[in-house]
C-alpha cells in the first residue's frame, strides 16, 4: 500500500473499508477505564498498529483474520475485545468464555500470563491445558470454572473427551494464535474434533505473523464474514530490525559463530538450530568455551524447557539455543539479537526467528550463517521478504584463530554426549542436562575467548 497505512477488508463480501487515523490511546479504541489501567500497569502507553487496526472490528461482534509482523502486540489485540465483553457480562458469572489455542506449550503460558496480567484487576481466573505438566492438576484448575482456556490442541482434546464435567459448548470466542502454524496436518485432526466441540454461534479470531492458503480455507469453514485486517504486509519484518548474512565455509561455521558471540559478548542472544541434537551438541561446546547458554528443543521435558526459558529470561545465561518450538510468539523482553545458525528450509520460519528481536518498537539485530549448501534456501528468504540481506565481511584470517579451541571444546562435547547415551535415551539426556546447565557458571580459562589468542 502506498501510503503503508494497513486495510482493512472484509473479507466476507470482497469489500475494502478504509482504514481510519490509527488511535493514539487504548481509551479513543474505545477499551474501558478498567482495562486502560490495566493496559497502563503493564506499560502498555499507546496501542500498537495492530491493536489500533483490530480491536474496534472485535468490539463491533465481527469475526477477525489479522495479519501482523512478529513482536507487534498481537495479545493484546485479541485479549482486550475479549476481557472488555466479559466485563460487560460480568453480572452472569460467565466460566468458560474464551478459548485461545496455540501451537507451543510456552505460547499458551505466555498467552496465560498476559491474560493474568490485565484481568488481575477484575478477578480474571485462567487455565491452561498444555502436555508436559500433571494431568490432575489440569483438572483441578479446570475444576475453579476458569473464565478462559489457553491451550494446546492435543491436551486441551484430551481434556474435552476425557475430564468429566469439561466442556466448551458455551464459549463465546475461538482465538487461533499463530493461525498458520495451527493448520499444519501434525494438528489437523486434532482441531478439527475441537471444532466440532464448540458452538458454531461464536466469535472467531485468526491471528497470525505469516498467512498462508491455509488460513484461507479454514477462514471459509468457521468465520463469519470476517473483517481482514493487514497491520504490515503478508511477509515482513519490522523496521527497527537490521539484518545481515556471513557466507561462510560450511567446516568453519563454528568460527564464525564463536567470532560473532565474541562481538556481542554482553547482548542476550538467541541462536537457531536444525535438530534436538544440535541444541544440545551446540551448548556443550559453548559452554567448554566458557559461555553461558542452555538450550530448549522438543526432547526436553515441559518443567525443564521452562526452566532454561526463565533462565534465560532471567539473564542468568545470555545465550539460547534452539529449534523452531521457541520462534513462535514467544515475547523475551531484551533479547538483542537472534543467530540463524543453521538456515530455515521453510522461509517463513525465518520470519518468525527472527522476529523474537526488534520486539514493540526495540531495535535488534538478526544474522544468518550462510555455508555453501544452504545458500539456495537463503536466496528464496530474500525473495519471500521481498528484498536482499547486506552481506558483512570479515577477515577469514582473524576467525580461524578460533579453529583451534572450537576443536578441543567441541571434541569435549561429543565424549559427553556419548558417555550420556546421546539423544536416544530421554532421561539420562535431561539428568546430564541439568548437571552440565549448573556448571555453565564456573569459571573457564579465557584462552578459548578471541582476546587471548594463541
Amino acid at each position: 500500500m502506498a501510503n503503508g497505512d494497513a486495510a482493512v477488508e472484509a473479507v466476507g463480501n470482497g469489500k475494502e473499508e478504509p482504514a481510519a487515523r490509527q488511535a493514539s490511546t487504548f481509551a479513543e479504541l474505545g477499551i474501558c477505564a478498567e482495562l486502560v489501567e490495566a493496559c497502563d500497569a503493564m506499560g502498555w502507553k499507546e496501542p500498537t498498529r495492530i491493536q489500533a487496526e483490530a480491536i474496534p472490528h472485535a468490539l463491533q461482534g465481527k469475526d477477525l483474520i489479522a495479519l501482523a509482523q512478529t513482536g507487534s502486540g498481537k495479545t493484546g489485540a485479541f485479549a482486550l475485545p475479549i476481557l472488555q465483553e466479559l466485563l460487560s457480562n460480568r453480572q452472569a458469572e460467565q466460566s468458560f468464555f474464551a478459548c485461545v489455542l496455540s501451537p507451543t506449550r510456552e505460547l499458551a503460558i505466555q498467552i496465560a500470563e498476559q491474560f493474568e496480567a490485565l484481568g488481575s484487576a477484575i478477578g480474571l481466573r485462567c487455565s491452561v491445558l498444555v502436555g508436559g505438566v500433571d494431568r490432575v492438576q489440569q483438572v483441578l484448575s479446570i475444576g475453579k470454572r476458569p473464565h478462559i482456556v489457553v491451550g494446546t490442541p492435543g491436551r486441551l482434546l484430551d481434556h474435552l473427551t476425557e475430564t468429566k464435567g469439561f466442556s466448551l459448548k458455551k464459549i463465546k470466542y475461538l482465538v487461533l494464535d499463530e493461525a498458520d502454524k495451527l493448520l499444519n496436518v501434525e494438528f489437523e485432526k486434532s482441531l478439527d474434533d475441537i471444532l466440532r466441540e464448540i458452538p458454531k454461534d461464536r466469535r472467531t479470531f485468526l491471528f497470525s505473523a505469516t498467512m498462508t492458503k491455509k488460513v484461507n480455507k479454514l477462514q471459509r469453514a468457521c468465520l463469519r464474514n470476517p473483517a481482514k485486517v493487514e497491520a504490515g504486509s503478508k511477509y515482513s519484518t519490522v523496521d527497527s530490525l537490521k539484518q545481515e548474512f556471513y557466507f561462510v565455509p560450511a567446516d568453519d561455521k563454528d568460527c564464525y559463530l564463536l567470532h560473532v558471540l565474541n562481538e556481542r559478548q554482553d547482548s542476550m542472544i538467541m541462536i537457531f538450530v536444525r535438530t534436538c541434537e544440535s541444541t544440545r551438541l551446540l551448548a556443550l561446546m559453548l559452554r567448554n568455551l566458557g559461555l553461558k547458554a542452555l538450550s530448549i528443543s522438543g526432547q526436553m521435558s515441559q518443567d525443564k524447557r521452562l526452566g532454561a526459558l526463565n533462565r534465560f529470561k532471567a539473564k542468568d545465561c545470555n545465550i539460547l539455543i534452539c529449534t523452531d518450538v521457541a520462534s513462535r510468539g514467544l515475547d523475551i523482553q531484551g533479547v538483542d539479537m537472534v543467530i540463524n545458525y543453521d538456515i530455515p528450509m521453510n522461509s517463513k520460519d525465518y520470519v518468525h526467528r527472527v522476529g523474537r528481536t526488534a520486539r514493540a518498537g526495540r531495535s535488534g539485530y538478526a544474522v544468518s550463517l550462510v555455508n555453501q549448501y544452504e545458500a539456495q534456501w537463503f536466496v528464496l528468504i530474500e525473495k519471500l521478504l521481498g528484498k536482499q540481506i547486506d552481506q558483512r565481511k570479515v577477515d577469514r584470517d582473524e576467525v580461524m584463530i578460533l579453529k583451534g579451541p572450537i576443536s578441543d571444546a567441541k571434541r569435549i562435547a561429543l565424549t559427553k554426549l556419548k558417555d550420556s547415551g546421546g539423544h536416544k535415551k530421554r532421561r539420562k539426556v535431561e539428568d546430564d542436562d541439568e548437571e552440565v546447565e549448573d556448571d555453565s557458571h564456573s569459571k573457564r580459562p579465557k584462552s578459548f575467548k578471541k582476546s587471548n589468542r594463541r
